[in-house]
């Protein structure tokens, strides 16, 4: 297997920054680098769509369509942790409280739980998964998953890129040196970890988010 580029060779992927809550908590930086990976691949994956097919992205902000649809969403572990963080700590006033009540009532069944005005209420720290996911053609109706509708319209990610991302998160579950996080990328190793976000306990995170504002208005 090709060896992931390291952080160094990435340093010009845009990423969003926060200083302050990167310096307390070490691994919302291996989040943020992983997740702007994620983005370059996608970004450059599109652009070879384009190029090679000529095929043009049919999704568009205020499209909420795959977000009320899609039945499986994967969600790991250290992409759970970035979604309590931004929850908790970032998000703030009408939008907070409509999530809290959202996250309260989920059942865990389409629509996506964070999805509010067909929009992503977590959008920075959305996925990989999430991020990945591209339609072209026309856009999704009302209740459809293009993945099994029309898969052929469906982005295929570049595998390059994924690999690269999951290297840059590896050492969150401990796994540090270089040659160990590639054998985990051919194993797959973080394959046991992942979860449905869809099925995850989302009432545990609004109740977080109760607690929060308890302690910063007491």
């Amino acid at each position: 297997m090709k060896k992931p580029h390291k952080k160094s060779d990435i340093s010009e992927v845009p990423r969003l920054r926060f200083p302050e809550d990167e310096a307390r908590y070490p691994w919302l930086s291996l989040l943020l680098d992983g997740l702007a990976v994620f983005d370059k691949g996608t970004a450059i994956a599109i652009q070879r769509a384009k190029r090679k097919r000529n095929r043009t992205v049919a999704c568009r902000e205020g499209c909420g369509n795959c977000c009320g649809a899609n039945t499986d969403i994967p969600v790991y572990p250290l992409e759970l942790a970035g979604i309590y963080w931004y929850a908790i700590e970032m998000l703030k006033g009408p939008l907070r409280e409509t999530l809290k009540a959202q996250l309260t009532c989920h059942e865990g069944n389409p629509p996506c739980p964070f999805l509010i005005d067909n929009g992503c209420s977590i959008y920075p720290l959305r996925p990989g998964a999430c991020r990945l996911f591209v339609v072209f053609g026309r856009p999704c109706s009302p209740g459809e998953d293009a993945y099994y509708s029309r898969r052929e319209d469906v982005l295929t990610p570049l595998e390059e890129f994924n690999n690269q991302a999951f290297f840059i998160m590896l050492p969150f579950y401990g796994i540090t040196k270089d040659e160990d996080r590639m054998r985990a990328i051919t194993n797959r190793v973080l394959n046991v970890r992942v979860q449905n976000l869809q099925t995850c306990n989302w009432k545990n995170l609004a109740q977080r988010m109760e607690d929060y504002d308890s302690r910063v208005t007491s």
